[in-house]
């Protein structure tokens, strides 16, 4: 167990082994102060989030209802309560923990009235008890009945080295700091997480294993700063097996939680279990489209999504939004600033971008905007386009990463003179065409000419006289039916050593809808010789295709 908060809060952190002081828990001998715990009831209808819960999704309803409570109770959002207590400075933690508890205040008190030269708890009332004890407590624990008390003996030192929260309660350098008893005023559903984690600022273990129970004392050690249990209750719960359930309970825990470094493999742990399991969202329509907000952004942030292009994720994304944000401004506000980021625009067809510009469900300024770098990325070099790729290899917004889409990006442009004509550029990896052996094939997205929709295909497939595999490139067009569209075209590709394109076949065809034309063997080789080290037709590890369509007078 590595020391999170090196006493003092100075220097660099150190990789050490913590000691382990369990036998000095409880126990006045090893103890220089008495921390007096006061239970007080639960909001109405609620309880412990651990107590008779059996299961992740028990544990998950349970805390949304005591969350409805405490809005109730409070007339204000969980948000906007406070979990600091003192306003004091406090060391660095190695992990840089931003705190900032969106359920029950932590509740600490001194009994000793308060100097007033500047010691402050940012509670909402004061009372003076007849033993001139100062109590401060929130809103909604002032006027609560105590149900129990529990002392237990504890040792400054060894809590404020775990917990800012404690270093700031025990080191403000006045006398209120010096006095024997603390007072922390918590609900019962926190007693069972809050002794746990004491028990563990002195041991570094705990002996609970459910998971409830240890989503209770992550809990806890969020409010009261204690990093290495968030870490230690974090790598527990990552070694249990993931569940649906779990996956978006972590997701949707509070965000001073999902914000801390102590649970970032955690948090990465659900999305990438939501990310395989709806690897293909196709499989799962309906499914994926119930996701809460936090479990279809971890599904869209995947690279490995199997869909047929971008222009597929944009409609997606556009339906799901419909479904859970029906008001207008709702939709924008959540387009704008959590969905729309995960688009890839870049790999959007032309003809969708267009789209986008009219779309009433994206503020038109955000839409010129995305539609304008698009197009931008579109018109760079591929050695550019790869590096803005590898510059956002680590991002969480990765806009420039291409998919592993089931139809390939093409490059298009376009003429309407003298001829109605456009050239369309295919790019194919190494590893993609290895993996068409022995009979498989890639798509191309839909391109289109004359108002009607064709797209590339690359086959391995036998030769003519079915001797040998090799690669064959086939040009179809979409439109089923009776439509007739007479066109020329050619099919050419980079070659070394002058790696310019090359022609390879010329032909024409008159399409009915649903027809493929193409050349089987495109090199005149065999596959073995295509693949080789010393192909001609690999430059850097990519395959460069080009067709030219014509439309026939």
């Amino acid at each position: 167990m590595e020391s999170d908060f090196p006493p003092g809060g100075g220097g660099a952190s150190v990789s050490v082994v913590d000691p382990d002081f369990g036998f000095a828990f409880n126990d006045s001998n090893f103890s220089d102060r008495v921390l007096r715990i006061e239970i007080i009831p639960d909001l109405p209808e609620s309880k412990s989030d651990s107590d008779a819960c059996s299961s992740i999704a028990d544990w998950a309803r349970n805390r949304k209802r005591r969350r409805e409570d405490i809005k109730k109770e409070n007339g204000v959002d969980v948000v906007q309560q406070q979990e600091q207590v003192l306003n004091c400075n406090i060391p660095d933690t190695e992990d840089g923990l931003a705190y900032e508890n969106q359920d029950e205040e932590a509740m600490a008190m001194i009994e000793e009235p308060p100097s007033d030269d500047g010691f402050n708890l940012n509670q909402t009332a004061e009372d003076d008890d007849d033993d001139g004890h100062v109590h401060f407590s929130s809103r909604n624990m002032e006027c609560s009945t105590v149900l129990r008390v529990r002392n237990i003996h504890i040792s400054s030192p060894i809590l404020a080295a775990k917990s800012p929260f404690f270093y700031k309660l025990f080191s403000n350098g006045m006398r209120e700091s010096e006095q024997r008893h603390v007072i922390l005023r918590i609900h019962a559903s926190e007693e069972a997480a809050l002794l746990d984690l004491l028990h563990f600022m002195y041991s570094n273990t705990l002996s609970t294993t459910t998971p409830p129970a240890l989503l209770d004392v992550l809990m806890a050690a969020d409010k009261f700063e204690v990093a290495s249990c968030m870490r230690y209750c974090s790598r527990l719960l990552r070694n249990l097996p993931m569940t649906m359930d779990s996956a978006l309970l972590y997701l949707d825990l509070p965000s001073s939680v999902l914000m801390a470094d102590a649970v970032q493999a955690l948090t990465d742990a659900a999305k990438q279990f939501l990310a395989a399991r709806y690897k293909d969202i196709t499989k799962f329509p309906e499914e994926v489209l119930s996701l809460p907000l936090a479990g279809i952004e971890a599904v869209l942030s995947s690279d490995d999504l199997q869909v047929a292009s971008e222009d597929a994720v944009y409609d997606f994304v556009l339906k799901w939004a419909r479904n859970h944000y029906p008001k207008l401004e709702e939709r924008r506000e959540v387009l704008a600033t959590r969905l729309g980021r995960l688009i890839r625009f870049p790999y959007m067809t032309c003809r969708k971008l267009k789209k986008v510009l009219i779309c009433n469900d994206f503020e038109p300024e955000l839409a010129s905007k995305v539609v304008l770098e698009a197009l931008f990325f579109k018109a760079e070099t591929p050695y550019r386009q790869r590096t803005l790729a590898a510059e956002e290899a680590n991002a969480t917004c990765r806009r420039f990463v291409e998919r592993a889409y089931k139809y390939r990006p093409v490059k298009v442009v376009e003429f309407e003179l003298p001829r109605q004509q456009c050239v369309v550029y295919l790019d194919l990896k190494r590893e993609e065409c290895a993996n068409l052996f022995p009979a498989g094939r890639v798509y191309s997205q839909a391109f289109h000419l004359g108002g009607q929709g064709f797209f590339l295909s690359a086959h391995c497939n036998m030769d003519q006289q079915s001797s040998f595999h090799c690669f064959g490139l086939f040009l179809g067009m979409q439109e089923k039916g009776s439509v007739s569209f007479a066109v020329d075209y050619e099919f050419a590709a980079r070659t070394k050593p002058n790696e310019e394109y090359v022609s390879k076949y010329k032909g024409n065809y008159t399409f009915t809808g649903g027809k493929a034309v193409g050349y089987r063997n495109l090199f005149a080789i065999q596959w073995t010789a295509f693949m080789a080290e010393d192909s001609a037709y690999f430059i850097k590890g990519i395959l460069h295709l080009r067709a030219e369509l014509t439309i026939r007078q």
